[in-house]
């Protein structure tokens, strides 16, 4: 069965726990990272079968249900609560959410690094895989909070929705604004020690589980300013607890692009196999101007420039930096106090709107590219202004609306006014000090436009419905009979052999198939009418039920509203083509659909690479030679003597009989399938650029540095 675990974080959704393991589990193998490094992908598979306790529990529940009182009502004190539902505060308890523990201790220092107070943050992860941040701020507070009647220290570090960023006059702008940051680290960790450096003394506090040990004490005296965190996280609530050096670098890079003057250094103090251990110091001088090249650096830039703006309107600190390149994408990141808002909100409706208004008025006013697109006879959209755009914003609002704790879209009304003033004035000012550039961006624009509605026609051309045809459906989908897209999923396969036999392995109430023959065409390098032309991409857009430009929206928007599948799988053959194709249809989705993926959609199925046998009497497929070698290992002293045992290595898809494929890959009950995410956007959009751009160093250097290189005897 499918559980709806094919999830980031592996937890029950009530509780927030990892859930318990039944004889018929089988968890950490499933766990896995899907190659290009912006893609985390992990997944948890369980069966739960009803027993006597079960019932049992049932039972006692059913009685409970009468007997409802006060007495039911149960009240958290403390940081019991973020123990009890851990998910509630900090996303998830993976990979994702142990690395969130880091974030929110080191926004602290941020927040005091833009009051203007601090300039060196320090952060390293200890031999032990535990946390130490520390900052040369002011130092957290440590006299008597008056209402409590206690250090203010263990009131920051002890109490829920308290701290610093609730008052005005110590903060005017911040990430973090809930109060709950620095806590929940401390809630959520074994053992944390706070060390606090004011008025040349070493004030301390250690804590466990969110407990204080002793009141905050005096240890030593010092000439260091700031405040200094440890902390150890808690393995009984973590699925892991081994921290990632790169997950911490590509956050502590953009917090030093997002705050230019500071200095971030990342120290690892655990010695990798050679015995080396790392560390690296962040630090932008020019701040977002460096941030967008570095965004932008593997494509080819329309000119050098970057158009910058630093300013502030209506009492709201404004940062944006733009660059055009030769692409045919839009890349936009957008940052409220310091928070990647992936989702956008009213700062990136601002500043579309000032984009599309002064480029429109300049183009009209200019003689020649009036003419020029009056000639073309194209009427100019906004996404045409935005095509082939690397813009990075960056605004700070003293009290941000976000949508959510995920703070992922801002609902600012009033930020959308000052954004637009500020990116019209800087932008208006450009565009007449650098005619040239101005005329090279409106070309593009023109160009951009005549695309579009060559695309627009293409597009039209097969998405018109046909009576004829049962709605315009793609020739070779083989459809599944149920009609709720909730319960539906499609496979997209590769090749027409290994696409016979997932339609005769299926099945057929719920699971569709879509053959694909050869490597459909790569859109990153291609321009948006090209994209519908082609039969591959179509046959994909038209099966799942996305369409484009639907009732006057954006041209380049997908519309998901009538997706066909709840699931939509992408099953290739274990090898390097199998692996290309994959990037191939993933690149599709992100620059395309990525609302699929966002939504949580695509999947990509795991096909076993060995069929090992023993005696034939033990059967086992093993998606890993790690797998394999375990087999072998416990059945023939860890050799293949093909007399015991033998080991049937599958090159692909089209090996499998029906029954094999289903058993394998296609089985709810049996499969193991990688859900892709986009964790971070800056990163995802570099990592397709550098694959599947027309740049070949970047992609020639990413090979060299991740390759598995083999020894081979010529």
């Amino acid at each position: 069965m499918d559980c709806g675990y094919f999830c980031f974080n592996t937890t029950e959704p009530e509780t927030g726990k990892h859930p318990k393991k039944s004889p018929f589990c089988f968890a950490e193998q499933q766990k896995r990272t899907f190659g290009a490094k912006s893609f985390t992908i992990s997944i948890f598979f369980t069966i739960f079968a009803p027993s006597e306790t079960y019932n049992q529990a049932m039972s006692d529940n059913q009685i409970n249900e009468n007997n409802y009182s006060a007495s039911n009502i149960q009240v958290l004190e403390g940081l019991e609560a973020v123990r009890k539902r851990p998910a509630m505060y900090i996303g998830d308890i993976s990979e994702k959410g142990l690395h969130h523990l880091v974030n929110e201790t080191v926004d602290n220092s941020i927040d005091e690094a833009m009051a203007g107070y601090c300039t060196h943050i320090e952060v390293t992860i200890n031999e032990d895989n535990s946390i130490t941040v520390q900052d040369n701020g002011r130092g957290i507070p440590v006299d008597e909070h008056e209402k409590l009647h206690k250090s203010a220290l263990e009131v920051v570090m002890t109490v829920l929705h308290a701290g610093g960023k609730f008052d005005k006059g110590s903060y005017k702008v911040s990430g973090g604004l809930h109060g709950v940051g620095v806590s929940c680290v401390n809630a959520l960790s074994t053992k944390m020690l706070s060390q606090v450096f004011r008025d040349g003394k070493i004030y301390q506090q250690e804590y466990e589980k969110g407990k204080p040990l002793y009141p905050v004490k005096i240890v030593g005296e010092t000439e260091l300013q700031g405040t200094r965190q440890q902390f150890w996280p808690d393995p009984t609530v973590f699925t892991t607890t081994t921290y990632k050096y790169d997950i911490i670098a590509k956050r502590m890079r953009e917090l030093a692009y997002l705050n230019a003057g500071i200095t971030i250094t990342l120290t690892d103090k655990r010695p990798d196999e050679e015995g080396k251990t790392r560390q690296e110091v962040f630090h932008a001088k020019e701040g977002l101007k460096e941030f967008v090249r570095y965004v932008d650096r593997h494509r080819t830039h329309l000119f050098d420039d970057v158009i910058y703006l630093k300013t502030e309107k209506q009492g709201i600190p404004i940062e944006v930096a733009i660059m055009y390149n030769t692409d045919y994408s839009e890349n936009i990141h957008s940052y409220v106090n310091n928070i990647n808002t992936i989702e956008g909100g009213t700062h990136l409706v601002g500043f579309r709107m000032a984009l599309t208004r002064t480029l429109k008025k300049y183009a009209d006013n200019d003689p020649v590219i009036s003419k020029q697109i009056e000639k073309a006879k194209i009427e100019i959209a906004g996404e045409d202004f935005r095509e082939g755009l690397t813009a990075v914003i960056s605004i700070k609002v003293a009290e941000p609306q976000f949508e959510g704790q995920t703070k992922t879209k801002l609902g600012n009304s009033e930020v959308t006014g000052a954004v637009q003033q500020a990116v019209s004035e800087a932008l208006t000012n450009y565009l007449e000090e650098h005619p040239k550039e101005a005329k090279q961006v409106c070309e593009k624009v023109i160009l951009a436009a005549t695309a579009r509605i060559a695309a627009r026609k293409a597009r039209e051309s097969v998405q018109r419905k046909n009576p004829m045809t049962g709605g315009g459906l793609p020739g070779k989908l083989a459809d599944c009979s149920n009609r709720d897209p909730k319960e539906c999923e499609i496979f997209l396969v590769e090749g027409d052999s290994a696409g016979g036999s997932a339609k005769q392995g299926r099945d057929r109430y719920t699971q569709a198939i879509l053959p694909l023959r050869g490597k459909i065409l790569n859109v990153e390098k291609v321009m948006w009418h090209k994209v519908f032309e082609s039969e591959s991409v179509m046959n994909i857009i038209q099966s799942i039920g996305v369409r484009f430009g639907v009732d006057g929206e954006n041209d380049k928007e997908a519309n998901t509203e009538k997706l066909r599948y709840d699931k939509i799988i992408i099953m290739t053959d274990a090898d390097v083509d199998g692996s290309h194709i994959d990037t191939l249809i993933m690149t599709l989705f992100y620059r395309f659909m990525p609302k699929i993926i966002q939504e949580g959609h695509l999947y990509i199925a795991t096909p076993p690479l060995y069929l090992c046998t023993y005696k034939n009497k033990v059967k086992e497929y093993c998606y890993t030679e790690q797998q394999r070698q375990a087999f072998l290992d416990k059945y023939g002293n860890g050799e293949d003597d093909d007399k015991n045992i033998h080991t049937q290595r599958y090159k692909g898809l089209g090996e499998m009989n029906p029954e094999q494929l289903w058993d394998t890959t296609m089985n709810p009950e049996t499969r193991l399938l990688k859900q892709v995410n986009i964790e971070n956007a800056a990163e995802a959009d570099e990592i397709f650029s550098m694959l599947m751009g027309d740049d070949v160093e970047p992609r020639r250097q990413f090979i060299e540095e991740n390759a598995t290189y083999a020894n081979i005897d010529a």
